[in-house]
């Protein structure tokens, strides 16, 4: 390595700059001194060590943490994990050694960080996010980053974000905001999962999560006991219906009794919302993720039921109605996510257009710019469910949440069904102002860091928290 690669890398060319530049202003009797002083504080912000190690995610499954060393102390991120890869997402790098967790080992993402990333980063200072997510990107090559593994560059990225944070000496949510050129917070809407079905629970239900949105309260504190308080009923209607063994949770944490329709599980939900007396202040939500069920051009809502199968297919055009009836006269749904097979763009269109909801891609978009700037021009949804993992740094998510604000859409930051401790999504919710989060149901501890978290720093804002209740879609 060169001394001008040296110093680029660990750019110190510019930091000496800045050191020569700050003794002429100060106008100092001794601008050795000065200088020396100016560049031992600047290099002892760099990041002096990068360590990864293999952790379980909430469903069993091996996913990547890392501690980033600086200074300031040890900083700590991790990378959740979906329930499947889409062929537009970043990708995950596994072992693939079936005799090992199934082949779903990490130890290669994990070697890529400690022998790999971290001497790339070592040097580097903390609070440049983007330089430091660029790094990681060239040094993948790849355009899903699948030499590294998406798992191991955002485990890294999440890492670099809360030392740049402690570099700055600001919250997590505020060092947010100033990457993103922001100067407002607010607290968003939490969409808390009550029901689970889809491949998130061993029911019979094909759509994967009923929702509720407590969009009529003052703060996210009084949004959380609405959603715990609402939670708690619906295990007692469920209990009432179906017997204890109807309690069982989902990925999610939401309840998944055995259950087949739409109506069936909107039906519980109603009831449950109210016995809480919460009527005027809730609204619903779904999840379809409507690709797990499309066979061809048609919809399988028996899919699960293996006697049942193929007896109720229904067409693009039998959904739309389906769903122009759960959000115009019978139940109070205001978001439906993935309505359509992740390909079926003619009908999530049609379907957007009739603006009778907001229409949130997920498997549709896959948090991939190409695919948001598709839908921004075909106006084939108005609201993006943004995965962390799925674009795969910070700096990226930044972008592709700009971009979805830029078309006045909606945005959601979302949980993914194999999540960790990470409260990460939390501050930045709050640091983008997004309106949105969707972090699964009022328990489980994975999910509920997340709420908790939203929690502390609505304390720690104080009169300036502003939570966005009606505003959620637009904030």
């Amino acid at each position: 390595m060169s001394v001008q690669e040296y110093l680029d890398k660990h750019m110190l060319s510019r930091k000496i700059e800045d050191a020569v530049n700050a003794a002429v202003r100060a106008k100092t009797p001794d601008p050795v001194l000065f200088i020396s002083n100016h560049m031992r504080k600047s290099v002892s912000s760099a990041i002096t060590k990068v360590k990864a190690r293999q952790i379980l995610d909430s469903r069993g499954i091996p996913t990547v943490e890392v501690d980033l060393y600086t200074n300031k102390g040890i900083f700590r991120g991790a990378s959740p994990s979906g329930a499947s890869s889409g062929m537009y997402e970043a990708m995950e790098l596994r072992d693939g050694d079936k005799g090992t967790y199934l082949g779903n080992g990490v130890s290669r993402a994990v070697k890529n960080i400690n022998e790999k990333i971290s001497e790339a980063l070592i040097g580097m200072d903390p609070t440049l996010q983007t330089q430091i997510d660029q790094v990681m990107i060239d040094l993948d090559k790849t355009e899903k980053k699948s030499e590294l593994g998406v798992n191991a560059i955002l485990a890294v990225s999440i890492a670099a974000c809360k030392a740049g944070a402690a570099q700055k000496e600001v919250p997590l949510y505020k060092h947010i905001a100033d990457l993103a050129g922001k100067t407002n917070f607010n607290l968003p809407v939490p969409a808390f999962t009550l029901i689970n079905g889809g491949k998130y629970a061993g029911n019979s239900l094909a759509i994967q999560e009923i929702m509720i949105l407590p969009v009529g309260a003052r703060k996210f504190e009084e949004a959380l006991q609405i959603g715990a308080e609402t939670y708690h009923h619906l295990k007692a209607v469920i209990t009432e219906k179906y017997g204890a063994h109807g309690c069982n949770v989902g990925e999610d944490g939401g309840y998944a009794p055995n259950i087949s329709s739409f109506k069936e599980g909107l039906d519980l939900v109603k009831e449950a919302i109210g016995r809480t007396g919460y009527n005027d202040k809730v609204k619903i939500a779904i999840n379809v993720a409507a690709t797990e069920f499309c066979i061809g051009t048609k919809y399988d809502l028996d899919y699960k039921s293996p006697n049942k199968s193929g007896q109720n297919f229904k067409s693009g055009e039998d959904m739309i109605d389906m769903y122009k009836e759960l959000c115009e006269a019978v139940y109070p749904v205001v978001s439906i996510e993935d309505p359509f097979d992740k390909e079926d763009w003619e009908h999530v269109k049609y379907f957007s257009g009739l603006g009778i909801c907001q229409v949130v891609g997920d498997d549709l978009l896959m948090s991939n710019p190409k695919r948001v700037e598709r839908a921004v021009q075909e106006a084939a949804c108005n609201a993006l469910n943004l995965k962390v993992n799925q674009v795969g740094t910070v700096t990226e998510a930044i972008e592709v949440v700009k971009l979805a604000k830029d078309a006045n859409w909606g945005v959601v930051i979302s949980q993914t069904s194999g999540e960790t401790e990470d409260s990460f999504i939390a501050d930045l919710s709050v640091g983008l102002a997004t309106g949105q989060i969707k972090a699964g149901a009022p328990c489980r501890g994975e999910r509920l860091a997340k709420y908790n978290q939203l929690l502390r720093i609505e304390v720690e804002l104080g009169d300036e928290a502003v939570y966005v209740g009606d505003g959620w879609r637009h904030c």
